[in-house]
């Protein structure tokens, strides 16, 4: 897809990685409406963007991403590219985690992009093109202790992203799965960091991701796992995952500690 006066929306915009993504965007010619929980962090991103819309918005919900979608159509006069980027991470055992972290995790990294896909799509399929992107994660193939709700909704980013790819396979709508390792962003800061540095945690700076995010649009690829040797653990997970289960025992060990805050 050429990015050049396409109407582009973006969630998760005021982002450390989505910040960054407009601004690509943008110098490739995007007409973009910005989508942020945080009104604040997304008017200094479009402030360094001609003509960005901002729409600041609940993404926890269905009647709130019905209302987001409606202002980014309005805004914009229709849509090409949804890109969703917006999520919620959780670094904990899951006996500590809260059922109401739970789902909110679930509602906005899983749920939101169906709700926005399904929002666009009559769209897309009326003007007969369009791309959806949900961004995902290798913790989407590979199960990471401590990352219980993460992965499971990532995971579950990753079905979607398959299944809707096969149903529109007849139409002129794609879809664009992409799959970082850990990225060097605000959402991985303090007991991540720490974690990631003891047990050898390789993370990418958001700069090279966004890079690889924008090479899988304009290239029209369907699935996209960023990162050696965490793409080749993905296959070998599919294919024999107890295998990756000895191979990871160790660090989950030493990942445990900073999960549960001990010394």
């Amino acid at each position: 897809m050429d990015i050049r006066d396409k109407r582009v929306v973006l969630t998760g915009a005021g982002g450390g990685m989505g910040s960054i993504l407009a601004s690509e965007l943008a110098k490739r010619g995007a007409k973009l409406a910005l989508v942020d929980a945080n009104a604040e962090a997304l008017e200094r991103v479009a402030a360094g963007i001609v003509d960005a819309h901002t729409v600041t918005g609940d993404l926890s919900s269905a009647s709130g991403c019905q209302a987001v979608a409606g202002q980014c159509s309005e805004l914009l006069g229709g849509i090409d590219l949804l890109i969703n980027l917006a999520g919620l991470n959780s670094f904990a055992a899951f006996e500590d985690e809260s059922a109401e972290k739970i789902e909110l995790m679930m509602h906005v990294n899983l749920l939101a992009p169906m709700w926005l896909a399904r929002a666009f799509l009559p769209t897309m399929l009326d003007q007969n093109s369009g791309r959806i992107v949900n961004v995902g994660s290798i913790f989407g193939s590979i199960g990471f202790a401590y990352f219980a709700t993460y992965s499971a909704t990532k995971f579950g980013l990753r079905g979607f992203s398959e299944a809707l790819r096969r149903e529109l396979v007849d139409s002129g709508v794609s879809v664009t799965y992409v799959a970082p390792r850990a990225v060097k962003t605000p959402m991985n800061t303090g007991p991540v960091v720490r974690m990631g540095k003891a047990t050898g945690m390789n993370m990418d700076e958001p700069e090279a991701v966004v890079e690889k995010i924008i090479a899988s649009i304009e290239n029209d690829r369907k699935d996209v796992y960023l990162g050696f040797p965490e793409s080749l653990f993905v296959r070998i997970n599919g294919l024999l995952p107890r295998i990756v289960d000895g191979s990871l025992a160790a660090k989950d060990r030493i990942a445990r500690k900073f999960a549960k805050g001990e010394k």
